[in-house]
């Protein structure tokens, strides 16, 4: 590439980068169906949220040991016996292509991709959440949230790239609830700017396209990928411009519009999740995602005592003081997805409560962190009994093969988290069944082999 045309590709760049900052501050997947100019909610929203937590658990105090409905909750997961109809929790979940590749897993979650194990790059698939949003979302302000308490974005785009995702809950707030400070007039100028800077510099990568190597044109197509999916954002964003966001009480938008950091963890955790709600409720959107943390650092909770990060708890060599506050971590974190069902569980619209239109995947790529074991992944499917779920039981796939866990045996219990038990209970398998409870009009989705009829009454 000669330096003139490379030096105008660097200013066509930097023009589109600056564009992209005023109006909309997550980015929506470039395949979604047309918005009407005056958009009406479908007569049932179906809604789906994922949640994830990195590293695993510890799975010698996590483990369900009895299979069907009469089964115990373990004390990590006492939280949710408050929630038993509403919940099932699933042992034996592996991805196949992810076993062995350490904590490349979150990239995949929600994707089974063939990950590499080096943590490379590589060309992701189209991630569930995607793939819902395209149907549930074409009548919502929003198609779909990415989120973030800590890490990154666990949602990937048909083009296999990721979706960034908002880490800051008031710009969350604002762009669910906030009142825009310019007049309709100056945000469609803006929009129709951005809109002819996206042209220009799609024209000119286009050109470019044919003068580079393999690796640039990945390179370039990567960013294309991107440019479309703010061309799309940017079209939204205009038909939407007419539709007023839904208006908040007074107290509701000082409660959901406070600033808060990880000074106070579980606060700021439950204030990600009252958006949540809120988006939910007002049916701004019927499809997010959410990193709790990532699998690399982050974690620490000092509203219990705990400083250290979850990876470095994770990695605990057997110490029991470790192991003790891993577990402490483990309850911590399920006491906030128990707080979050609660919400969900208080709000009522046309005889149903929230929780029973949203099915909820709580769970990790990972099961034993110390050696990085992806099978037996720690995997909880909560609400959607609105959507056929048959729950109020723990659905386990090792013991029909295994017989009985060994949990007082840690080397024994361990292999069932580094090696599957059964071959065939792909996580893929679940998120199969998640499309099909909301209308996605699909009858495989990456590896999974059929959907789980233990789930669906």
């Amino acid at each position: 590439m000669s330096n003139l045309n490379l030096n105008k590709w660097r200013i066509s760049r930097r023009q589109m980068l600056r564009g992209l900052g005023a109006t909309i501050a997550l980015p929506l997947l470039d395949c979604m169906a047309a918005l009407p100019s005056d958009p009406k909610p479908a007569a049932k929203p179906k809604r789906s949220v994922f949640l994830y937590i990195p590293n695993g658990v510890n799975t010698l105090t996590w483990q369900i040991e009895k299979a069907g409905r009469d089964f115990e909750f373990t004390k990590p997961l006492a939280a949710l016996e408050r929630h038993r109809a509403d919940v099932t929790p699933i042992s034996g979940l592996h991805h196949p292509q992810v076993l062995g590749k350490h904590h490349n897993c979150e990239r995949v979650w929600l994707t089974g991709a063939n990950v590499p194990a080096d943590g490379g790059a590589f060309r992701n698939s189209v991630s569930v959440d995607q793939l819902m949003a395209e149907v549930q979302g074409a009548s919502t302000r929003f198609a779909s949230l990415e989120m973030a308490i800590e890490g990154n974005s666990l949602a990937w785009s048909r083009d296999g790239i990721q979706i960034p995702a908002e880490r800051n809950t008031q710009n969350i707030f604002n762009m669910l609830f906030g009142v825009e400070k310019d007049s309709k007039e100056t945000i469609r100028r803006r929009l129709s700017r951005r809109g002819s800077i996206l042209d220009l510099v799609s024209d000119d990568a286009k050109s470019f396209n044919r003068s580079l190597g393999t690796e640039d044109r990945s390179k370039l197509d990567e960013y294309l990928t991107a440019v479309r999916q703010v061309e799309e954002r940017t079209r939204r964003a205009d038909e939407w411009l007419n539709i007023p966001k839904p208006k908040l009480s007074t107290a509701e938008a000082a409660r959901l519009s406070r600033k808060l950091n990880m000074t106070v963890v579980a606060e700021y955790h439950r204030l990600f999740y009252d958006l949540m709600v809120m988006a939910l409720r007002t049916d701004s959107t019927r499809v997010i995602s959410c990193m709790i943390c990532s699998e690399g650092n982050g974690g620490a909770i000092p509203d219990i005592g705990i400083s250290q990060t979850r990876h470095g708890l994770s990695h605990h060599n057997g110490d029991p003081e470790q192991l003790r506050r891993l577990t402490q971590t483990d309850t911590f974190l399920v006491d906030q997805l128990g707080y979050f069902l609660d919400q969900l569980k208080m709000h009522n619209e046309n005889g149903q409560s929230l929780l029973d239109t949203t099915q909820v995947l709580w769970g990790s790529g990972m099961a034993y962190g110390h050696s990085h074991g992806n099978a037996n992944l720690p995997t909880i499917l909560a609400g959607g009994r609105g959507l056929g779920y048959n729950h109020g039981q723990h659905v386990d796939f090792n013991l029909p093969k295994l017989g009985k866990y060994n949990v007082a045996d840690a080397t024994s219990h361990y292999r069932v988290c580094s090696r599957p038990v059964d071959s065939d209970a792909h996580l893929s398998n679940l998120l199969l069944t998640m499309l099909n409870r909301v209308d996605v009009p699909v009858k495989e989705f990456s590896d999974s082999l059929r959907p789980i009829s233990q789930l669906v009454a």
